[in-house]
């Protein structure tokens, strides 16, 4: 279990799992709803103003979290 204790790998795999599935992809709702307010001068890319920083800005700090809850 790479060092880590049962109730350690279950907290992360809860923080981490369900919520970094959906915003880091590019058809996803957080991600689609900011592209289509921010498109309407049709000059925004999807995939790097909307689905990169959600993914570094977002999905980053929540596994670096959970892996901080999970260390024994």
């Amino acid at each position: 279990m790479v060092g880590f204790s049962a109730a350690g790998l279950l907290a992360w795999v809860g923080c981490c799992s369900r919520h970094a599935q959906d915003a880091g992809s590019p058809a996803s709702d957080s991600t689609l709803g900011p592209t289509s307010g921010l498109n309407v001068d049709r000059q925004h890319d999807h995939i790097w103003d909307s689905v990169v920083l959600t993914f570094v800005h977002y999905n980053i700090p929540l596994i670096a979290f959970g892996l901080a809850i999970a260390r024994p």
